[in-house]
């Protein structure tokens, strides 16, 4: 059984502590930089977009020319291919420089914003006498700020490039694939866009099935983090310990401790383990699935003369496409719980601090 950190807040209030702090990256002397830099990445995901859908209709008329055996035809889509693949690493390198400098410029902020904040007046010190969540102080400056600041860029450029794909790419699916229409012993069954409703409903299936099989994960990787913390805690005391004269009792307690500690890493982690292997088998089978299920459904439209061969190359590229923008939820469900699970930490000190001085319990502005 997992156990809940002592007398933690709920989580909406962790959040909302977390970003109230963190929030001021956005508004104070740094904000110049920070809505720079969205920008630039708001830029980088648009012209992302327009080389990926000029990637697709590239699909299309390269797989035309091969059905038509035009040679001439398929040397000059190969010349027209050097441009957007060039284009699409370009923005793909940009792309990494831009989210990791706002990540290093976030995480620097917030850090000197919580090591003032756990420094001034002594709070440091002041804060083992509160009954509060505050272990390992130093481990969630370090580590969990790290975490709080990294992950939300990389996810919101994620969800911002699913949803222009979903929007750019569900209108291939729509005029492209078409009506489909079903016969069976003189009964004709038309059913209208069958492509945008098949991702849509394949869609929901891989959400909720993700939904169900990972709704415990923030809880776990919570969990995980504060057994970790807590063995480093504990070895850091005994090697500060050591330092003075330490009596042979002392240092057999001490391996006690740390061995007890280190069977509730490697326990949590085990638990963890299975948590991920389950949620790996949906996204393992959704990978192997999507481009085989996009291609099957245009092969009645393709055997009845009414798609070309290039057509259903870009259909189905554009159904693994849309499939993966509505899919962001199920494909970052453990990457959002390690973050809700780091913000939680971080949340938490500083409502243990606030704990510590009540009338000055932040530093912003």
């Amino acid at each position: 059984m997992l156990r809940r950190t002592r007398l933690a807040p709920a989580e909406k209030q962790l959040l909302a502590r977390f970003w109230r702090s963190a929030s001021g990256f956005w508004s104070g002397s740094s904000a110049w930089l920070a809505w720079f830099l969205v920008a630039v990445l708001i830029a980088i995901v648009i012209l992302q977009l327009l080389t990926q859908y000029g990637l697709n209709f590239w699909n299309r008329h390269f797989f035309d020319a091969i059905d038509r055996r035009d040679r001439a035809e398929i040397v000059a889509q190969a010349v027209r291919f050097v441009p957007l693949a060039a284009a699409s690493l370009a923005l793909s390198v940009v792309s990494v420089w831009t989210r990791m400098t706002m990540q290093r410029s976030w995480r620097e902020w917030l850090s000197n914003h919580l090591y003032d904040f756990w420094l001034k007046d002594d709070r440091f010190v002041r804060l083992r006498f509160t009954n509060s969540d505050h272990q390992a102080p130093e481990y969630r400056i370090a580590e969990d700020a790290r975490i709080a600041t990294d992950l939300p860029i990389d996810l919101v450029v994620g969800l911002l490039s699913s949803l222009l794909n979903a929007i750019t790419f569900i209108g291939i699916l729509w005029s492209i694939g078409g009506a489909l229409d079903l016969s069976y012993r003189g009964f004709t069954l038309t059913i209208p866009c069958y492509l945008v409703i098949a991702i849509i409903v394949y869609s929901l299936l891989l959400t909720a099935a993700m939904a169900l099989i990972a709704r415990h994960l923030t809880r776990i990787i919570e969990e995980n983090k504060r057994n970790e913390a807590e063995l480093r805690s504990i070895g850091t005391h005994v090697r500060e310990s050591g330092e003075g004269k330490v009596l042979p009792d002392d240092k057999r307690d001490a391996r006690r401790v740390i061995g007890a500690a280190l069977k509730g890493v490697i326990a949590i982690w085990r638990i963890y383990c299975w948590q991920l292997m389950r949620m790996t088998s949906v996204t393992a089978a959704n990978a192997v699935v999507t481009p085989v299920l996009g291609l099957l459904l245009c092969v009645p439209k393709y055997l009845a003369d009414t798609m070309t061969l290039g057509e259903v190359v870009q259909v189905s590229a554009a159904f693994v496409i849309v499939q993966g923008a509505f899919g962001w939820f199920t494909d970052n469900y453990a990457t959002l719980a390690d973050w809700a699970a780091s913000a939680n930490r971080v949340g938490s000190l500083l409502l243990a601090l606030d704990e510590v001085d009540p009338h000055n319990n932040d530093l912003e502005g």
